[in-house]
């Protein structure tokens, strides 16, 4: 049904009712079929473990125990090539330093850097955040967009035409172009937000020299603000997120978007391109916005944040599609791997409470713990189904991001600008070891037909 409040114009709803009603004709599916034919949906097993498709040593997402088939939970373990990710970050802020460009060396090159080699890299990320002669003008200001994901996926497709080798698949020249899409992309970000803030939100933009010597929390905070300024606890809370943010194993849909690009011999940039759009999808990335959409419904439908009848009720309105994004679904819970815990979520949640605090924001966390706790609860109690889930990283990562004055249209490029790292990884590993093309089968339920002289269709 097409909204008669929509964009558009009366010729294009009747054009449109008359071509969906003839798509809608012959393109439905039953849902027994899938049954019948024991289609994984999703790349799902029934018991909705994964389908295994491919081996890595990159990264490994626990949350659950097989034991005689059945799928028992368990606490979430996240572990970046065997280290754990509580031992990353916990040894970053012990020792107060930063920690993504070191994340990022582990996940490309499998083991944690020495001081010396860390230094040498964070100076060859320095170096390639330079953008090609003419790349600002030509593809960030004179093409804005309206959505920064978009624009970030246009923007590394774009760095083909500047790349004088761009098709060459080999080690070296993928690892190449890994590190300058891996500097490059936060600066696109930044920069391309500028740019949004002129044309569609008619507010000034500014763009600042990256600074030497920062880190890449550090150069995204001092470009997005006016004076420059930040505060250290915010530029290594960051610096955390994305570090939590770099990588979550070879299945999830991103990752295996760019997996499924390398493995057809395509180039860097569409692989890594593609992957961004993965990304940007709100059953995916996303999520961390509406997560933040939901809670604004939340504060406007609910009196009492502090009540709980109230809360479990709002909830129900959402499940039932009869409030927030009339989805059904509460952004935030749940997780195809994670059952007991979220690793990432217990970590931002944590970081999340301190601020909140400081920022005077704890009646808003409250409301978001409240959530967290309630939603299984009123799962249960309206889809009787007996399923563990708990708080994923999205349900706390947007509330930081908005603590740290990071603007809304940036919550999923922020994702895409620390994923890349594993992105990239996972390219690498997919041209050193696999070396075929990835192609799941669909069973077609078409029937022989007859084709009809156009003369005689009725």
């Amino acid at each position: 049904m097409i909204n008669p409040q929509s964009h558009y114009s009366e010729r294009d709803r009747q054009n449109l009712k008359m071509l969906c009603d003839e798509f809608l004709k012959y393109n439905h599916i039953d849902k027994a079929a899938y049954e019948k034919y024991e289609v994984k949906k999703g790349l799902r097993n029934a018991d909705s473990t994964g389908v295994l498709a491919g081996l890595t040593k990159i990264c490994n997402v626990h949350g659950y125990i097989i034991n005689e088939r059945e799928r028992i939970p368990a606490e979430g373990k996240l572990t970046y090539r065997g280290i754990d990710i509580n031992d990353i970050v916990e040894n970053c802020i012990r020792e107060n330093r930063f920690g993504f460009e070191e994340t990022v060396w582990l996940l490309l090159f499998g083991s944690l850097p020495t001081a010396e080699q860390l230094a040498k890299f964070q100076d060859i990320l320095e170096y390639y955040r330079e953008f090609p002669k003419g790349f600002l003008e030509d593809i960030i200001l004179k093409a804005p967009s309206n959505n920064v994901m978009n624009k970030l996926g246009r923007s590394v497709l774009a760095l083909y035409s500047y790349d004088h080798n761009p098709e060459d698949t080999s080690l070296t020249n993928v690892m190449f172009q890994a590190i300058q899409i891996i500097a490059r992309m936060p600066i696109i970000m930044v920069e391309a937000y500028q740019v949004k803030k002129r044309y569609y939100y008619n507010e000034s933009m500014y763009f600042h020299p990256v600074v030497k010597g920062y880190s890449v929390a550090q150069n995204i905070l001092a470009g997005l603000r006016a004076d420059q300024k930040f505060t250290e606890e915010e530029a290594k809370l960051l610096d955390m997120c994305l570090i939590l943010h770099a990588e979550h194993g070879g299945g999830n849909n991103s990752t295996f978007t760019a997996r499924v690009l390398t493995s057809t011999g395509t180039d860097t940039y569409a692989a890594i391109s593609a992957a961004i759009g993965s990304l940007k999808g709100p059953r995916h990335g996303g999520a961390n916005l509406k997560v933040m959409e939901m809670l604004e419904a939340f504060k406007s439908g609910v009196s009492d944040w502090s009540d709980d009848a109230q809360i479990k009720e709002f909830l129900r309105k959402i499940i039932r599609k009869e409030a927030g994004d009339r989805s059904g679904l509460i952004y935030g819970m749940g997780h195809a791997v994670y059952t007991i815990s979220d690793p990432r979520a217990v970590i931002l949640k944590r970081n999340a409470k301190a601020l909140a605090a400081e920022k005077g924001m704890e009646e808003e966390f409250g409301l978001l713990e409240s959530i967290e706790r309630l939603a299984p609860e009123v799962f249960y109690e309206e889809k009787g189904l007996e399923k563990v889930i708990c708080a994923n990283v999205d349900m706390y990562s947007g509330f930081v991001y908005r603590m740290l004055g990071i603007p809304q249209d940036l919550f999923t490029p922020m994702f895409a600008i620390s994923r890349v790292a594993g992105w990239c990884a996972h390219r690498i590993e997919e041209i050193n070891n696999s070396k075929k093309i990835i192609r799941p089968a669909y069973k077609s339920l078409s029937t022989p037909a007859p084709y009809i002289p156009i003369g005689e269709r009725g």
